[in-house]
């Protein structure tokens, strides 16, 4: 075997390694695949063509999220905030039809930060018990429902506004718990 091939040989082992490291585990970059999925959704096929587009719309798609998927707007650069943006590895992907898995891929090659995002843990109301819950978890589905809880002092008060209102919220989805 020559030095050329060699050479060959081991750069493509370096490529072959390099894209075993970068592919996606089970659970990874959840945040991201899912707003994409969803952002896709909404755009027609007119749209989906165009990557400047493509960037405009998921714009707009940024100005109505909030919680995890705001924060993976902020660094893709989909937020007026947003110090930096890479849309166009976003958009341009999308443009070719690309899985959000992959294009998620792409994405954490150029920040990691963005598959570092995880959804928050969900709380199921019909069975916990709320009174081993922390304060700042009654606060959480306090926060989820949009309520409130004016006067409320010590962790009963909290208790007992969420007793309160768990029957106007019990059929929408559960609040969820920050890890």
């Amino acid at each position: 075997m020559n030095s050329i091939q060699k050479i060959f040989l081991s750069s493509l082992l370096c490529l072959l390694l390099t894209n075993l490291v970068t592919a996606l585990k089970e659970g990874d970059c959840e945040v991201c695949i899912k707003t994409i999925d969803k952002f896709v959704e909404t755009l027609n096929d007119d749209v989906k063509k165009d990557p400047k587009l493509i960037e405009a719309e998921f714009k707009k798609f940024c100005k109505g999220t909030k919680g995890k998927e705001n924060r993976f707007c902020y660094y893709l650069g989909g937020l007026e905030e947003s110090a930096t943006g890479i849309l166009g590895e976003m958009s341009k992907p999308v443009s070719y039809h690309m899985p959000a898995d992959k294009i998620c891929e792409k994405l954490k090659k150029k920040d990691v930060q963005i598959c570092d995002l995880r959804f928050d843990k969900q709380i199921d109301l019909s069975t916990v018990d709320l009174k081993k819950l922390k304060v700042r978890d009654l606060k959480k589905i306090l926060s989820d429902w949009d309520e409130t809880c004016d006067g409320c002092l010590e962790k009963p008060d909290f208790i007992k506004r969420i007793e309160e209102l768990k029957p106007k919220y019990q059929g929408n989805a559960t609040p969820k718990k920050e890890l």
